[in-house]
This record gives structure tokens, C-alpha cells and sequence, in this order.
């Protein structure tokens, strides 16, 4: 599939892409033309990297991770011990501004009442 069919399967803006491919998240086959050519495999390296970014890890550190499990896209993979490390902060991250998201919450809906 070309750029276009995968921004579309993956929700994830062609521009976006490049970057990707930029910063050596993402490594299209080309074409003779010198078209970018995706398969299966990339669409879950889109969704593994979009959704490790929304966890709040940098694309620098999705590299890491990638580097380390390269096939955490597909499966869940073991990861290196220094990896495992900055995973486990970013879910300490996540659980303390979840905590604060409830709170607030709590304190708008306490407001209506």
C-alpha cells in the first residue's frame, strides 16, 4: 500500500509519516519510481508507535524501545532492563495525573450538584 492507504488505515496524517520514516521510526520499501510501499507489518509499527506516544514517551524514546523489541508492534516482546525502567515511570507518570484527572472530575461534578 502506499502512503496514502496507510495514513488512512492508521488514522495517522501522511505528514505525520514522513516524520516518522525522518527519525528512523519507519523504514518504507520504494518503489523504482521511488514510491514508499507499506505492508501489514508497518500498519502495526504505526499503531505500536501511536500508541506508545499517547502513553507519553518521546518518538527518541519509542526509537529505544523499537531498537531494544523490535517486535513489540506485533507482540508484546521482553525489553531491556533500562527500558523497562522508563516504561515503569511513564506508567508512575500516567497513574499520578490519572489520580488528578479523577479529582478533578469529582470536584466539577460536585459543582452541578
Amino acid at each position: 500500500m502506499k502512503i496514502g492507504a496507510l495514513a488512512s488505515f492508521t488514522g495517522v496524517s501522511i505528514r505525520m509519516l514522513r516524520y516518522y520514516e525522518q527519525e528512523g521510526l519507519l523504514t518504507p520499501l520504494r518503489t523504482a519510481a521511488g514510491y514508499r510501499v507499506y505492508g501489514a507489518q508497518d500498519v502495526q509499527l504505526v499503531e505500536a508507535i501511536v500508541l506508545l506516544n499517547e502513553a507519553g514517551l518521546t518518538l527518541a524514546a519509542i526509537k529505544d524501545v523499537l531498537a531494544c523489541a523490535p517486535a513489540v508492534a506485533a507482540t508484546s516482546a521482553p525489553l531491556c532492563d533500562v527500558l523497562k525502567a522508563r516504561i515503569s515511570q511513564q506508567v508512575t507518570l500516567l497513574d499520578q495525573k490519572a489520580e488528578a484527572l479523577s479529582r478533578s472530575r469529582k470536584m466539577l461534578v460536585s459543582l452541578l450538584d
